[in-house]
């Protein structure tokens, strides 16, 4: 799943509240309510809402039922797993981390993303590296 957001992102297409699904909506505002500077994307059959929230910025992925598919929320680096950003040294050299984020799925399982200049790197919950996706 984590794949396919990455994916899709590149496809999303930016719309106006008016047009996201009253069911879409109306979970958004019950679990997320003092959200503030909602933008909703389309990626396909999905829909994503970016916000702040306590002045951290988060995202949210449904289906047009409203069932949450991922959460995505920005982190500090230091709260990266350990090894993550020994990786990203030892493997994209001369690259720094600019911004990371805990991707958690329905399931609950939890996925981290380090993003490089071009890339995403994602990494599992004790850091072991996943995949890279390019931006």
């Amino acid at each position: 799943m984590v794949v396919m957001l990455f994916a899709t992102l590149t496809f999303a297409q930016k719309m106006q509240e008016k047009n996201v699904p009253a069911n879409v909506k109306s979970t958004f505002q019950k679990k997320y309510p003092t959200a503030k500077e909602v933008k909703w994307d389309k990626e396909g059959e999905k829909y994503e809402a970016s916000f702040d929230l306590n002045k951290t910025d988060n995202s949210v992925l449904m289906d047009g039922q409203g069932n949450i598919i991922e959460t995505e929320v920005e982190i500090e680096l230091n709260q990266l797993p350990k090894g993550v950003l020994e990786y990203v040294k030892a493997n994209y050299k001369g690259q720094k981390v600019k911004e990371a984020a805990k991707i958690t799925d329905a399931k609950g399982t939890v996925t981290y993303e380090a993003e490089i200049k071009g890339m995403d790197i994602l990494f599992d919950s004790t850091g072991k590296f996943i995949k890279e996706i390019k931006n």
